[in-house]
């Protein structure tokens, strides 16, 4: 039978980078919850804040460059974004049905929409000019992510503030995935695809047939922030307990091998 060959002993540079890396994922691992609320604050606060705030006060190229980051990850239309410094705080299309001056009274001032048509079966004509207008002194300016998406992540953000202060005092159970399910995404599937569906019905007459199921339709800003932050929170109410499960016995690992190498120094007990 043969012997297992002794592990070599890692000293040197390498020694030093291993033990550099463990102590940087240590950090993490105990303070995990600190860094995903400051990485998600700051996700969110850039888009809803600081991009239609460069853009009043005349700093147009950064906040371009915000809107450009950010628009791989969303569809950044004006009819389904939260507006800052106008008249209103957001501009939906008519057919949304709200109190709100809906964006087609608006269209034939704004130069991105010359060639957009206002019948919302029309749609495929107006998706790219409501992606590229950003705002004006009337109408203010346009967040870099849409109604929902900002829902969604400021909803995270809000539980993890909750989950950071109450942690110590209330045992958070992750929810199971079933009300997740229900209550996280039902709301915000029937009212995406729906609306998707309905749309994609007038696009083409292969499509028609759709319009038969779903009646053409644009969820209003208010329904839109709703679903959004129900999916954050329950997301994030699901995730937060394991993630903490899961950081607590990596830091565990961590701490007992940086002690046992002499790298960190083992904590005191507290008595109780």
């Amino acid at each position: 039978m043969t012997s297992p060959v002794p592990k070599k002993k890692v000293t040197g540079k390498t020694r030093s980078l291993v033990v550099f890396i463990d102590k940087i994922i240590y950090g993490i691992a105990c303070h995990w919850l600190a860094v995903f609320n400051i990485g998600i604050g700051l996700y969110v606060l850039l888009p809803m804040i600081v991009a239609p705030t460069l853009m009043y006060v005349g700093a147009m190229g950064p906040a371009k460059v915000i809107h450009t980051i950010y628009s791989p990850l969303c569809h950044q239309m004006a009819s389904r974004s939260f507006f800052l410094y106008g008249e209103q705080y957001a501009y939906p299309r008519e057919l949304a049905g709200t109190a709100l001056k809906p964006i087609e009274v608006y269209m034939p001032d704004i130069p991105e929409f010359s060639s957009a048509s206002i019948d919302p079966a029309e749609w495929v004509t107006f998706l790219m000019p409501a992606r590229q207008f950003l705002g004006n002194a009337e109408m203010g300016y346009k967040m870099a992510l849409c109604e929902r998406d900002i829902a969604i992540y400021g909803a995270i953000f809000i539980f993890g503030l909750i989950y950071a202060l109450l942690r110590n005092r209330i045992h958070f159970k992750s929810i199971p995935i079933w009300v997740f399910f229900l209550l996280g995404m039902g709301p915000i599937t029937l009212d995406g695809f729906s609306q998707l569906l309905s749309q994609y019905g007038t696009a083409a007459e292969a499509l028609s047939f759709l319009n038969r199921i779903f009646l053409l339709r644009e969820s209003p800003p208010l329904f839109r922030t709703l679903t959004g932050f129900l999916f954050g929170f329950f997301l994030a109410w699901m995730a937060y307990p394991r993630v903490a499960d899961g950081m607590e016995e990596t830091a565990g690992d961590l701490e007992r091998k940086l002690v046992r190498i002499g790298e960190l120094e083992p904590r005191t007990p507290v008595n109780s």
